[in-house]
């Protein structure tokens, strides 16, 4: 067994069903890359690692970190919630939100979602995480309730003497008509090196519209693992932004399922390799009842000795005629030492569809690079010029002011890369 999975296996303390989860995890092991869904992405150096479970406090966090951050607003901080911190009195009647710890406390039905097995081999951390999770957020929105104010998230990594693990499990309920809005922060404080495996559940029921926003932006020494389930039905909309702008090792798994008709996806988002940083995304989006659509816009960023991955994948099913389903990604190769490696795939069993897929890697346009130059801007403002516009596109699906908010963050994460 790897160091990985051995100290994952004495941080256990939970039932005997998910003692079983854990078992399974064990036996299959990590994913090498002669597994398809990991052919990119090795484990070899993370499997050497080991780390201990989160301790029940959480470490201090300076609350001065956190005045860009409106209420209502829930702080986590190395897996743990910090009440002190948090802030959701504003959240309106119909809102019911709990810390996932307080649900499993409580014994309550809410927490039947942590019952889903997964049994492919390449869903590993999702199988840990069926078997470890101990916190998260259950969030439900009744029907018709339209929250104003959108929902902060905070994910804290703080540095300490040893290497932790959480594993968060999050659902997210919208009720019939309801409204909601979701913005996730993820970031380090010191040069912390913890592993942070999510799953994240997302249900949205009949006309009801959910607004995601994600910013994971971890040191440069953190791994995250994310995946984020999501069921639309008839008339509901998802749309969401993901802003990968840090960690050593992040890989965000999208799937998607629209199996109510005219279920509406828009899912975009900026990927960012810089250093010796390792990105991968995969989508996997299945349209099942008819009319439905989806809006894949994602741009890629790698420079200096990075690599980023990225798969796309479409799957139209027989009968989900009316679907209308596009992705594109675009991808900018700024160094000879790092890569991008894209694969957008679409496989269609209806007929009557409207469907495009497509993937670019290449560098910045030299004609857009000489007007600039010829307008007296130097060689590398107009690179940054660019580079920004390049990575903002994606971000135009979301309101003004969470727009205005996300820009902000991607600017400055472009900076520090020295790619803006």
């Amino acid at each position: 067994m790897s160091a990985l999975l051995d100290s994952m296996a004495q941080a256990f303390c939970g039932s005997d069903a998910r003692r079983e989860v854990l078992d399974a995890a064990l036996r299959n092991g990590l994913p090498g890359v002669r597994n398809e869904a990991w052919k990119y992405t090795s484990l070899r150096q993370l499997e050497r690692r080991a780390f201990a479970a989160a301790p029940l406090s959480p470490p201090a966090l300076d609350a001065a970190l956190l005045e860009d951050i409106p209420a209502p607003r829930l702080v986590f901080v190395n897996g743990r919630l910090d009440t002190a911190l948090s802030d959701v009195q504003a959240l309106p009647a119909g809102v019911q939100l709990q810390p996932l710890s307080a649900a499993l406390a409580a014994g309550e039905d809410a927490v039947r979602f942590l019952g889903r097995r997964y049994e492919r081999s390449e869903e590993i951390f999702a199988c840990l995480n069926a078997a470890l999770a101990d916190e998260g957020v259950v969030l439900r929105v009744d029907e018709g309730v339209q929250v104003d104010a959108p929902l902060q998230l905070v994910f804290a990594s703080v540095a300490g003497a040893t290497d932790l693990a959480w594993h968060h499990r999050h659902l997210i309920e919208l009720r019939a008509g309801a409204h909601l809005g979701v913005v996730e922060h993820r970031f380090s404080v010191g040069d912390s090196a913890h592993l942070d495996n999510t799953v994240l559940h997302a249900h949205v029921a009949r006309d009801a519209v959910l607004q995601h926003a994600r910013v994971q932006a971890g040191s440069t020494r953190q791994t995250s693992f994310l995946r984020t389930d999501a069921v639309l039905a008839r008339d509901a909309q998802y749309h969401r932004v993901d802003l990968e702008l840090g960690a050593a090792l992040s890989r965000h798994e999208l799937n998607v399922r629209l199996e109510g008709d005219n279920a509406q996806l828009t899912a975009n988002g900026v990927l960012l390799g810089n250093g010796r940083r390792h990105v991968d995304t995969r989508l996997g989006i299945d349209h099942i009842a008819r009319d439905t659509s989806c809006e894949l816009l994602w741009r890629g960023v790698a420079a200096n000795r990075s690599r980023v991955v990225f798969h796309g994948g479409i799957q139209i099913r027989e009968g989900a005629d009316g679907t209308d389903a596009n992705l594109s990604n675009k991808n900018l190769l700024l160094s000879a030492d790092a890569e991008i490696d894209t694969q957008p795939t679409l496989v269609i069993d209806a007929d009557e569809v409207k469907a495009a897929h497509g993937a670019t890697v290449g560098q910045l346009d030299a004609n857009a690079l000489f007007y600039l130059r010829s307008r007296g801007l130097p060689q590398a403002q107009a690179q940054a010029l660019l580079s920004a516009a390049f990575c903002h596109e994606p971000l135009r699906v979301l309101p003004d002011a969470l727009r205005e908010q996300l820009a902000r963050r991607l600017d400055k994460a472009l900076a520090e890369a020295g790619v803006a």
